[in-house]
């Protein structure tokens, strides 16, 4: 089946090249979709001569519209049955797309998370991170009665069926528990698999702060108890 790649872009000057490089030496995506979320550091001038080349689209957006925005700008652009999201910032590698993959191959799952918590290579860093994405991941398990080990981790890859007719309503980081909530309430099998792990320091990346916890945790409670 058709594999697309959806790629979140904002401010990557340095790194949207070298991704776009590693998802196309995987040799598995039939198209690339780069949605630029409004970026002002000079992503926007790469861009162009990134558009056309090995499968790749750009979309711009005008306005940042912040994550959850660019997701679903590239998930109605996406034209392949299966949809797999990609961080531009090269904190996740491509070469774990065949294990990604393979559940969905095996007709053992509708939806794949790449966990950064069951035992895959990863950087020793930011303890404190961590522990905020398993409290959220625990609250999850807890209100959807699943034993998820990262709901937050940006490597998703599902169906197409998944969303469609699915409203996704998030702008910011508030798009992984609401996609997660509204997947656990529709009753898809979600799967887990290890991935590498290589994230960016607190200053160099645009990391989920305390205010964004308090999203997750109210978009959790809403999703739980509303339709």
């Amino acid at each position: 089946m058709k594999l697309s790649v959806i790629i979140p872009v904002y401010n990557e000057r340095e790194s949207i090249e070298e991704i776009v490089k590693r998802v196309q030496a995987t040799g598995l995506a039939d198209e690339i979709v780069l949605v630029d979320d409004g970026s002002v550091d000079g992503t926007r001038e790469i861009l162009p001569r990134l558009d056309g080349n090995g499968g790749v689209r750009v979309i711009l957006h005008e306005v940042n519209q912040g994550k959850g925005g660019a997701l679903r700008t590239g998930m109605n652009a996406a034209r392949g049955e299966i949809m797999l999201i990609q961080d531009a910032d090269l904190e996740y590698d491509p070469r774990d797309y065949p294990a990604l993959l393979k559940p969905l191959d095996e007709g053992i799952a509708d939806v794949v998370y790449g966990s950064r918590f069951l035992g895959g290579p990863r950087r020793a860093t930011m303890f404190w991170h961590m522990v905020a994405n398993r409290m959220l991941t625990f609250m999850t398990n807890i209100l959807y009665d699943t034993i998820l080990t990262d709901m937050e981790t940006g490597y998703k890859i599902f169906r197409r069926q998944v969303v469609d007719g699915m409203p996704i309503h998030a702008r910011r980081f508030d798009f992984e528990p609401e996609f997660t909530a509204k997947v656990l309430k529709r009753h898809y099998r979600i799967y887990e698999v290890p991935i590498t792990f290589n994230p960016r320091d607190y200053s160099q990346g645009k990391k989920i702060k305390l205010k964004d916890a308090f999203e997750a945790v109210w978009t959790l409670l809403k999703y739980r108890f509303m339709d």
